[in-house]
């Protein structure tokens, strides 16, 4: 089976200095030297015997969110009486939530929700949580799985893009073709599939491009770790909410409303 780009860029991360290493199923979890720092280094990958047949892919279920769970709460206890807490990278690669009859039966909302509330855990007691996305980052999967980061890095090449549903999908549920699709995210940022789109909105420290996603070479895993290590850097010095998504130029201009919405929402809050 050919290996996903979660697992390349795991690899290519992790491999020959691991330590703490921990490969159950569908997660893989690693602790590896980043420059001066060790780094919790973590990802999904396909799991071809997963016992659910919805979750045999690289998709987040009932595994894969308690399982994330469990990476990123052992960093946090093995940390809990440092001072300096260890950075926690999610290496995103991920096609959706696990969608399934029996995964909704047991609870797959609940396995998301302590992926999630795992990594915020993580971001607030001072862990720098800065995610790398360098495949698909859809839907629920995304959510429990790198958008709690401190800081998101994206890769700007082809089958990367961040959204709620696959391109088909979304031309389906607006009634457009695809090529419709492609021109509405043209003047709809948030519609978009494109990189570069979603970096508009604020929501990411950096796009990386020139990189070659599939097959990385020597110099492209080094400006991916020096990219990790000035987010790293960057997220220390800031707060350990994600008010910086906010803050950026593009985000001032594209996302003016949604911020004044918030605004007035505090203030409303703060006034009651």
């Amino acid at each position: 089976m050919e290996a996903s780009r979660g697992q390349i860029w795991f690899d290519a991360l992790t491999s020959g200095k691991r330590s703490a290493s921990n490969n159950e199923g569908p997660i893989r979890s690693a602790d590896a030297p980043l420059g001066e720092m060790t780094a919790r280094f973590i990802t999904v990958v396909p799991d071809p015997h997963n016992r659910f047949p919805r979750a045999t892919d690289n998709v987040v279920g009932l595994e894969q969110g308690w399982l994330l769970a469990r990476a990123v709460r052992n960093a946090i206890d093995a940390d809990r009486e440092t001072s300096i807490k260890r950075p926690v990278v999610a290496i995103v690669d991920v096609k959706s939530q696990a969608y399934g009859r029996r995964e909704e039966l047991l609870g797959v909302h609940l396995a998301c929700a302590a992926a999630v509330d795992a990594y915020a855990s993580a971001r607030l007691a001072g862990h720098p949580v800065i995610a790398l996305i360098v495949g698909p980052a859809m839907s629920g999967a995304f959510l429990a799985h790198g958008y709690q980061a401190n800081r998101i890095i994206a890769l700007d090449a082809d089958g990367i893009s961040v959204h709620a549903m696959g391109k088909e999908a979304a031309a389906r549920v607006t009634r457009r073709s695809v090529e419709g699709l492609d021109e509405l995210g043209d003047r709809v940022l948030p519609m978009s599939y494109k990189m570069s789109a979603y970096a508009k909105l604020g929501l990411l420290h950096e796009l990386i491009a020139g990189v070659d996603a599939d097959a990385p070479e020597h110099e492209d895993i080094d400006r991916v770790q020096s990219s990790l290590i000035a987010a790293i850097d960057d997220a220390r010095q800031g707060p350990r909410d994600l008010s910086s998504r906010l803050k950026s130029p593009d985000a001032k201009r594209i996302r003016a409303a949604s911020i004044e919405v918030r605004k007035r929402m505090a203030e409303q809050w703060d006034a009651s």
